[in-house]
């Protein structure tokens, strides 16, 4: 079955490419596997050499990359070559931190055990498959090859199928970059066929960004065969605002948050929750601020919002937000589909929504924020923990006592105090409940994908 770049901004296809075959697939896999043993066989500096001439590619090629991703997924061209830039300073900061990350440690006092010495040592696993989505089509792949590929891992990429020449670029990247040949491979396969890549005893491990039900599928997959899995699933994160915080700076924050990558972003503030005291200003402003954005063309760089990556994917969310209307919700802004061609939804505000509005338990892909008011801290932090999701949470105030307190009681992966959730390659990255478990990026990212072997020397 061919996969295809349809252009979200008009709709129309720009290019269908022959997915693989059996044969190919398995070649593939044979190549990585391959390629995991001489790997294993090389030094941290030849690695970073290879990871650094790597990164020089994406720095070369940034605009013409931003437009490939703009084209097939549909983001504003500046975030795009962003991504492109994103990427390159991961790749970067593997290449300096790996040997380091993946240092032996020593037991300090070795007799307590009965040894001479005994120590630990990380050692790459072999083969690695990454499931990856196509909202950020190339730093969602980067940030799990970088570090495994300088761990000594090879590795298996199955893209989501939008995405198929952004797929294309990242297979020849690493082989361009000096790495041995299948270092890093491109499956072109339909969903269906992921099974029997896991399955397959050269492959090691998985790890998967994407939704809930994938996230489900591939975890039991792995686990009927015995194999570590790392899943980010959705979130639906809260951005929670107290009297004390500032709160002109928290609703311009709160539209980055929101619509930051045409707000299809797993850690994108999503729940809005501001304490009564300041919920009428903040709304206003809010609201404001998101009828105000530029929605067009994402080639153009005045654009602030362009269309959403699939025309299911603007279906889903219309579906949402028609279903907190008809529960009784008040659509502050937006709410509607502009009359352009593509998979546009206008920037919209969603208040006093009901229990069982479907948007205050599932995650809103795109330019869609849901508005609550809180009576105080306490309800705040109830609501932010009502949902299933874990991933990340922000909280915007001035108040010591209020800032421990969110801190300790947010049931998520990261706080972010007076700021937006950002992922950094020097902190850790993942969430809890239904948003997944295993953590990406920083030193514990890397690890995730090692065998820690204890050494025991009498």
């Amino acid at each position: 079955m061919p996969v295809a770049t349809v252009n979200p901004t008009t709709g129309k296809t720009e290019m269908i490419i022959e997915s693989h075959s059996a044969a190919e697939v398995e070649s593939r896999i044979a190549e990585a596997d391959a390629a995991a043993l001489a790997l294993r066989a090389t030094a941290f500096a030849q690695r970073a050499e290879w990871m650094l001439a790597a990164a020089e590619i994406l720095d070369d090629q940034a605009l013409g990359l931003g437009e490939l991703i703009t084209v097939e997924m549909g983001k504003p061209i500046a975030q795009s070559v962003a991504e492109v830039e994103k990427s390159a300073k991961a790749m970067r900061y593997y290449a300096s931190h790996s040997e380091e990350f993946l240092a032996d440690a020593p037991l300090e006092d070795p007799s307590t055990v009965g040894a001479s010495q005994a120590w630990t040592r990380y050692e790459p696993l072999g083969v690695v498959l990454a499931v990856m989505p196509w909202n950020y089509p190339l730093w969602q792949v980067i940030r799990f090859a970088a570090p495994a590929l300088m761990a000594g891992n090879a590795g298996l990429l199955k893209h989501a199928s939008n995405v198929p020449q952004a797929a294309l670029f990242l297979d020849t990247l690493f082989e361009r970059a000096g790495f041995p040949k299948g270092s890093f491979r491109t499956l072109l396969i339909g969903g269906g066929d992921v099974a029997g890549v896991i399955a397959d005893d050269r492959v090691k491990a998985v790890t998967l960004t994407g939704s809930e039900p994938a996230g489900r599928s591939v975890a039991q997959i792995a686990a009927d065969h015995v194999k570590k899995a790392v899943l980010e699933l959705g979130g639906s994160d809260p951005f929670i605002v107290l009297p004390s915080a500032d709160v002109k700076a928290a609703a311009a924050t709160a539209v980055r948050a929101r619509i930051n990558n045409n707000g299809q972003s797993c850690i994108a503030g999503k729940r809005f929750i501001v304490h009564d005291a300041v919920y009428d200003e903040f709304a206003a402003e809010f609201a404001a601020q998101m009828a105000a954005l530029a929605v067009g063309d994402p080639l153009l760089p005045e654009t602030q919002v362009g269309p959403l990556a699939t025309e299911s994917g603007r279906q889903e969310l219309l579906e949402l937000v028609e279903d907190a209307r008809a529960a009784g919700a008040t659509i502050l802004t937006g709410g509607t589909v502009p009359d352009l061609p593509g998979w546009f939804y206008a920037p919209t505000v969603i208040a006093d929504l009901p229990d069982d509005a479907r948007l205050v338990q599932e995650e809103a892909f795109g330019p869609v924020a849901s508005l609550y008011r809180a009576r105080d801290a306490a309800d705040a932090l109830r609501i932010a923990n009502q949902t299933t999701f874990g991933l990340s949470s922000a909280v915007w105030t001035n108040d010591p006592d209020e800032e421990r307190y969110f801190i300790a009681g947010l049931d998520a992966g990261a706080v972010f105090v007076n700021g937006m959730t950002v992922s950094y390659q020097e902190l850790p990255f993942g969430g809890i409940k239904r948003s997944g478990f295993g953590r990406e990026l920083a030193a514990v990212g890397q690890r995730e994908f090692c065998n820690l072997k204890t050494v025991w020397k009498a």
